[in-house]
């Protein structure tokens, strides 16, 4: 790991982002699949990947996190997932977001797999980040 213990403590925020394609018949059953509720277990799932990314990352630093938030909502072609993580820190928090992306994808793509076995998790990525030493980043139009 990146020996971080110089660098200052900072209030770090990044947002990232991703898709799962999806049937419409399929996003229309997303709160009432066989297994429950795909909106709210993908909800958790990539909380709590987030507040673990440091054991699933190999040489990403633990961070304490201040927020989480994941918003999932439909879209014509499936469903957009959008996470924010906020933490206080000497490094920052971007891999957390990607992290809570990813596996909220992955645990709505567990949810529907019994009745959409083609569900792809694609465009994973960071959107924004703030705070620390390299400064602000935002994805500009000419990146999506």
């Amino acid at each position: 790991m990146v020996d971080v213990s110089g660098k200052p403590v900072t209030r770090r925020v990044a947002e990232a982002s991703c898709r799962v394609l999806l049937s419409p018949q399929t996003v229309i059953r997303l709160a009432n699949l066989p297994k429950g509720d795909a909106f709210a277990v993908a909800r958790l799932a990539g909380i709590q990947a987030s507040k673990r990314t440091g054991d699933l990352i190999p040489l990403a630093h633990p961070l304490p996190l201040d927020q989480v938030e994941i918003e999932i909502v439909p879209v014509p072609e499936g469903v957009a997932i959008r996470s924010r993580v906020v933490a206080t820190a000497r490094t920052g928090a971007e891999m957390e977001a990607l992290t809570a992306c990813s596996v909220a994808a992955l645990a709505l793509y567990d949810m529907v797999k019994s009745v959409e076995r083609g569900a792809v998790v694609t465009d994973l990525r960071l959107e924004s980040k703030s705070g620390g030493k390299s400064g602000d980043y935002r994805r500009g139009a000419a990146q999506r």
